[in-house]
């Protein structure tokens, strides 16, 4: 991975405009952030190479495969060293419904996504990280009943709205 080269406002445009459509054609991303093709897939590839694009993928309609279950589930340990925090961290990996992870300030110390196939299959992947000793001191659980908003792109022109011009 080379060094990350400082980004302008048309590699701001870029890398908005990939994230919501990652499909789009180099022709395509050239006009819309005011290119010719060329430098802008020279561009592309400068920031895939830099690390700023880590990746492209599908978004599933999980729904349409079958039923599952999101749960949200707070996490406090039992202690707080830093191998503590290693640890879980990279237990937590290995647990394929395990899809978000975030260390957090407040009244405890991680915030967890898991998808489970239903309330049974969360117990039991729960109850398998606690018998695996991945230092948990307690834990709470908040099933999510529905998800009105779901954005898969970050904001980027309004997080960064003053590199935009």
């Amino acid at each position: 991975m080379s060094l990350a080269p400082k980004l302008d406002r048309l590699d701001f445009k870029i890398l908005a405009h990939l994230q919501r459509n990652g499909r789009v054609t180099n022709v395509e991303l050239a006009d819309a952030v005011g290119l010719s093709p060329s430098p802008c897939l020279s561009r592309v590839k400068r920031l895939e190479n830099s690390g700023y694009i880590t990746g492209y993928g599908a978004h599933i309609a999980l729904a349409k495969l079958g039923s599952t279950l999101t749960v949200f589930t707070e996490v406090t340990l039992k202690d707080h060293r830093s191998g503590d925090f290693s640890r879980f961290e990279q237990r937590a990996r290995n647990v394929p419904e395990i899809v978000e992870c975030h260390l957090v300030s407040g009244g405890y110390d991680y915030l967890v996504r898991f998808i489970a196939r239903d309330v049974g299959h969360y117990q039991e992947t729960i109850e398998a990280i606690l018998e695996a000793d991945f230092g948990i001191e307690k834990y709470f659980s908040y099933i999510v009943i529905k998800s009105p908003i779901i954005k898969r792109y970050d904001p980027i022109d309004s997080l960064f709205d003053d590199r935009f011009s």
